[in-house]
């Protein structure tokens, strides 16, 4: 399971094995970084470069992506739209699930709280995945706990997803 935090400036990207209900196993960790005068198209392309050699290498089951919440700042939510899109793109490429999931679902998947701050969830992806010190930066820590959620929320959420659907054309109110 590869965990994608986008940005611009820093993504996020984390690799966990597990299943519900047993102990999730650090995998990787990283963040790609880009300079914050680089032109856009550098930037994505970068980005989509190292998000594309991850994927080779590791070869997950499913890429989750932070779905991009509102946010003030316009700029950064098309920042992080854009670099959660070049990720996206990816793993469509390779065949490979994509699932998005919001800021609040993670947080409240790993912490028990939808409205925890970076430090909760740092501190809980530290206690989750047995690690002696959290994920530096935060984006490596959300990156992991984008991750963990999925393995968590994801078979779930997928066999819901197919109840409705199979459920669907026959539904009369």
């Amino acid at each position: 399971m590869l965990g994608v935090d986008p940005g611009l400036t820093r993504c996020g990207l984390g690799v966990v094995d597990g299943r519900p209900g047993r102990q999730v196993v650090l995998v990787a960790v990283d963040v790609v970084r880009t300079p914050r005068d680089a032109d856009l198209a550098g930037r994505l392309l970068g980005i989509g470069e190292a998000v594309e050699g991850w994927l080779d290498q590791v070869q997950p089951d499913v890429v989750a992506v932070e779905r991009v919440f509102s946010q003030h700042n316009v700029r950064t939510v098309m920042g992080t739209a854009q670099a959660g899109a070049v990720a996206i793109v990816a793993a469509a490429r390779r065949g490979i699930p994509v699932a998005l999931h919001t800021p609040s679902e993670v947080k409240a998947a790993v912490t028990g709280h939808g409205g925890a701050g970076k430090e909760q969830v740092g501190a809980m992806v530290t206690r989750l995945l047995r690690l002696a010190e959290p994920p530096r930066p935060a984006d490596a820590a959300d990156a992991l706990a984008l991750a963990i959620c999925h393995v968590w929320r994801g078979a779930a959420q997928q066999r819901l997803a197919a109840a409705a659907a199979a459920a669907a054309p026959g539904w009369r109110p």
